[in-house]
C-alpha cells in the first residue's frame, strides 16, 4: 500500500474554490535514465546526438575555446557518417529505433508491471535519456503534470562515473529547475556490489557457459573506458569495476585469474584506463588463449558499444591474432533476475515514501 495523500473528488482539493484548476492525485515517480540514442541513422540525426553527447563537459572536459572548433568543424563533419553506418548494422528496423531504445522500453515495461504488483497504481515508472529523446526535462515535466510529488531518479549505471552517473544527475537537477512546483527528489546510488546484481551477472555467465561445447579459457569483463586522469582526480569508476569483477568471480566460485578486467571505447590521444579490451583480447590469443568469452557488466542494456564494438571490432582483433572461439555474453537487458535486482534498488530507495 503506497503511503500517498489521497485527494477527494475528481481531482479537486477539498477546500479549493470552484474555479481552482484541477489537481491530480499525488503519486510517487520512478524515473529510470539511460545514456541515449540517436533518433535515426541519417547524418543530421547522428550529428545532433553526437553534438549533445560530445559537448557535455562531464564527457569531454577540454576548454570550449579549444574543443568546440575541433568538434564542430572536423569531428562532426565526418563522424556522423561513420557512426551512422555502425548504427545501421544493429538498428531495429522493425521498430525503427536503436536496440538501446527497444531494450530500455522492455526493461521499463517489466519494472512498471512489478511496481504495480507491489505498490498498486500509486507509483509511476518512466524512462528518459541523457542525450537524445525522450529528454530528461520533458519526462520530468510530464511526471510533475501527472501528479508526481516525489521522484526517485535511477541512472542505469551499476558503477559510478562522472561521465555517466553524474551527468545524468546533472540533467535531472536542471530539469527540476524548469518546473514551478518541484517534487521531492532522491537519486539512487550506484549498485555495483549489490548481491542481486552480481547474482544476475553470474546467472548470465552460467547460462552462456552451459550451452558451449568448449569452456572458454578466460572470461573478459569489458567495461567502458575513461581517461586515466579521471581516476587520479577521484572518480571511483575504476575501483568499482575491479570490485564487480572480483565479486562476480567469487560468486561463480572461480579461481583468481579466471576473469580479466579491461576497458573499451577509447577516444582521443589521452591515456585511458588499461588494459584496452581490443589490445587485450589480441594478446590473449597470441598467448595461446584460443577460446574466450566477453561480458559487459557496466552496460545495463546492449547498445552500440556491445553489439557493434565488442561483437565487431574486438572480436575481429581476437580472431586476427589467432583466436578461434569468441563468445559474447549479452547484457542483462530485461532478464528477470536483472529486473528483480533493479526493483530491489527501487524499493530500498523508496523507503520512508512507501509502506
Amino acid at each position: 500500500m503506497t503511503e500517498i495523500e489521497t485527494r477527494p473528488g475528481k481531482g479537486r482539493l477539498a477546500h479549493a474554490p470552484a474555479d481552482h484548476p484541477p489537481v491530480k492525485p499525488a503519486r510517487i515517480g520512478v524515473l529510470v535514465a539511460n545514456l541515449g540514442t540517436p533518433d535515426a541513422t541519417d547524418y543530421w540525426s547522428m550529428r545532433r546526438y553526437l553534438n549533445e553527447f560530445l559537448s557535455d563537459k562531464r564527457v569531454i572536459d577540454i576548454p570550449n575555446w579549444k574543443w568546440q572548433p575541433l568538434l564542430q568543424l572536423i569531428i562532426l563533419s565526418k563522424r556522423p557518417f561513420t557512426s551512422g553506418a555502425n548504427y545501421k548494422l544493429i538498428w531495429n528496423k522493425e521498430a525503427n529505433e536503436s536496440p538501446l531504445m527497444t531494450i530500455t522500453k522492455q526493461q521499463v515495461a517489466k519494472l512498471r508491471a512489478a511496481a504495480a504488483e507491489t505498490w498498486g497504481d500509486g507509483v509511476q515508472v518512466e524512462f528518459c535519456m541523457r542525450y537524445g529523446n525522450p529528454s530528461t526535462r520533458s519526462v520530468v515535466a510530464r511526471m510533475v503534470a501527472d501528479g508526481c510529488e516525489k521522484i526517485l531518479f535511477l541512472p542505469l549505471y551499476p558503477q559510478y562515473s562522472g561521465a555517466t552517473s553524474a551527468t545524468a544527475n546533472d540533467a535531472f537537477f536542471k530539469a527540476l529547475m524548469s518546473v514551478k512546483r518541484q517534487p521531492t527528489a532522491r537519486v539512487a546510488a550506484e549498485y555495483f556490489e549489490q548481491p542481486s546484481y552480481i547474482d544476475a551477472l553470474a546467472q548470465s555467465v552460467e547460462r552462456a557457459y552451459s550451452g558451449l561445447p568448449t569452456r572458454p579459457d578466460v572470461l573478459v569483463a569489458s567495461y567502458h573506458g575513461m581517461p586515466k586522469r579521471y581516476l587520479m582526480e577521484g572518480d571511483p569508476y575504476h575501483c568499482q569495476c575491479q570490485k564487480t569483477s572480483r565479486l562476480l568471480r567469487e560468486r561463480l566460485g572461480w579461481a583468481p585469474g579466471s576473469i580479466d578486467t579491461s576497458f573499451q571505447s577509447v577516444f582521443g590521444r589521452e591515456e585511458w584506463l588499461k588494459p584496452y579490451t581490443v589490445e587485450h583480447v589480441a594478446a590473449l590469443a597470441r598467448a595461446g588463449k584460443k577460446n574466450i568469452a566477453v561480458i559487459s557488466p557496466a552496460f545495463a542494456a546492449d547498445c552500440i558499444e556491445t553489439l557493434e564494438e565488442i561483437k565487431g571490432e574486438i572480436r575481429h582483433a581476437f580472431e586476427a591474432a589467432g583466436g578461434e572461439t569468441f563468445t559474447y555474453i549479452p547484457c542483462l537487458n530485461d532478464d528477470d533476475a536483472h529486473i528483480a535486482a533493479l526493483m530491489e534498488v527501487v524499493a530500498d530507495n523508496l523507503a520512508g515514501w512507501i509502506k
